[in-house]
């Protein structure tokens, strides 16, 4: 099993890349989207951690930037009738800790909005998926949820920030942060503290 490669980018291609070992040897990797935006230049020195699949006419290498991100890769094509293509389209969409915070909150519609997944599907990767990203060594069982907030409450502000017309990606760094200084605290109230936090930076 190929698990690290290291070396200097000879190409980009259309859904990878060519890397050059030490040693003269290119290896042509499939990375998701979110690696190929943060590759270096032609030439550039460039660490992937990688997974190898095995078939009967092609050895399939897939590489990617962090090993959170290969790791949950792993979990992702473990499951039934979810192939490498679609695992790596996951990855290109989600970032691990956001594809965690889905799973936390069980939103299969946002996993549905990924190209290929349906909604049938996407329930049904998240409930496997649900059991599976406990095994993740990289942090709590769900990276990016604050360890000892109510789940509930935490969803439910996430939910109502959202509501409030700010997208996933404003909302959920604000919200986290609260909730990791005052683990107690209720959805309303941390939705409150969050309004305030905003127009005291807008002042």
């Amino acid at each position: 099993m190929i698990a690290y490669i290291e070396g200097r980018l000879l190409e980009v291609t259309g859904k990878g890349c060519v890397l050059v070992t030490p040693g003269g040897v290119g290896y042509e990797l499939a990375l998701p989207s979110t690696a190929l935006v943060g590759l270096p230049g032609k030439g550039g020195e460039l660490q992937l951690h990688t997974h190898l699949i095995v078939r009967e006419e092609a050895l399939d290498l897939y590489g990617f930037l962090t090993r959170d991100e290969r790791d949950l890769f792993r979990l992702l094509i473990g499951i039934d009738k979810l192939g490498p293509k679609k695992a790596l389209s996951i990855l290109s969409h989600f970032s691990p800790e956001h594809l965690r915070e889905l799973v936390l909150r069980e939103d299969a519609d946002m996993l549905a909005t990924v190209p290929g997944i349906g909604p049938k599907s996407a329930r049904e990767i998240m409930w496997k998926l649900r059991d599976k990203v406990a095994g993740i060594k990289t942090g709590p069982m769900l990276a990016g949820t604050p360890q000892d907030a109510p789940r509930g409450e935490y969803s439910d502000a996430l939910a109502g920030m959202k509501a409030l017309g700010y997208t996933e990606e404003e909302a959920r760094p604000m919200v986290r942060e609260i909730f990791e200084a005052e683990p107690d605290i209720d959805a309303p109230s941390a939705i409150r503290v969050a309004l305030k936090k905003i127009a005291a930076a807008k002042s």
